[in-house]
């Protein structure tokens, strides 16, 4: 298996200024912050059997990217890096390619859309050009917590930027918590699967006050392979966010679970084939950490 989904950070460093880094992260996250380094990550993944994993930036920063870039040049098991780089200034967006791509482990972009004041982010003429950019370089673009505020925006992105690559994390973040709104996300959610151009991962699927087992969360799973099929699902771990709802190998138990009531081929897609065709990865990562 390849984890598609991991994250890093290191909490004791500082920009310019003074200004923490991650600063979406706080005291009332509890066990989460801290920092969290490669020698942890590898240490998690190792003990559940994973053989590589992509990282993926958690902080809209340019640091944070250099950060990644840095630990899997020193880990064959980091096998991928989506990194950050500013979309809403396609000049800088493009020179940051230039230089974050001619490293071969960086294979695609993200920001922190849920995060972002503005709502329609994803819909700005620069950010569209910027994407542009992405896609020409056979980058990949990775959208997270989608739902409520920018599902429907992803649609629109994947439908009139074709040759983009279009990752959707944590299943677009379904409102499990509120059924009401089950109808809203499921519209937006079967529309994105109709676009070809289009990916999903079964990540972050934790939501506080909802139970995480394989049974809770069949009718998702269902609604995914619905969606996209196995060949465009890839399985994440969301490590170490996802350790506020349950430990890394119970996670993967829960989505493995799953997974094991397709068929071999369909299991091979989502454990590996998908990330490894989305993201370019190498078939084979070396993992001799």
């Amino acid at each position: 298996m390849i984890d598609s989904h991991l994250h890093l950070w290191t909490l004791d460093t500082f920009v310019t200024g003074g200004e923490r880094p991650y600063s979406w992260l706080g005291p009332h996250h509890g066990a989460l912050f801290r920092s969290f380094g490669e020698d942890e990550a590898w240490e998690t993944l190792d003990a559940a059997g994973i053989r590589g994993a992509v990282l993926v930036q958690a902080d809209d920063t340019v640091a944070d990217t250099e950060s990644m870039l840095a630990v899997a040049s020193r880990n064959p098991w980091v096998v991928g890096v989506v990194g950050w780089i500013r979309l809403d200034a396609p000049a800088e967006a493009a020179f940051q390619l230039d230089r974050f791509a001619a490293d071969p482990v960086f294979r695609g972009v993200r920001h922190l859309v849920h995060n972002d004041p503005r709502p329609d982010f994803l819909d700005l003429p620069s950010v569209r050009e910027s994407l542009a950019l992405v896609a020409r370089r056979g980058l990949t673009f990775d959208v997270p917590d989608a739902f409520p505020r920018h599902l429907g925006a992803t649609v629109r992105l994947a439908r009139e930027l074709p040759e983009l690559i279009v990752v959707l994390d944590h299943l677009g973040k379904p409102p499990l918590a509120d059924p009401a709104l089950m109808d809203s996300w499921r519209k937006d959610f079967l529309a994105l699967g109709r676009e070809p151009n289009t990916v999903a991962k079964l990540s972050g699927l934790h939501v506080a006050g909802q139970p995480y087992t394989s049974e809770a969360l069949r009718p998702l799973f269902e609604t995914a392979m619905e969606a996209f099929g196995a060949g465009r699902l890839m399985i994440g771990g969301d490590w170490p966010v996802s350790t506020l709802g349950a430990p890394y190998g119970r996670t993967l138990d829960v989505m493995l679970e799953l997974v094991s009531t397709l068929s071999p081929a369909e299991q091979d897609a989502v454990l590996e084939g998908t990330a490894i065709r989305t993201y370019g990865l190498a078939a084979n990562p070396m993992v001799d950490a």
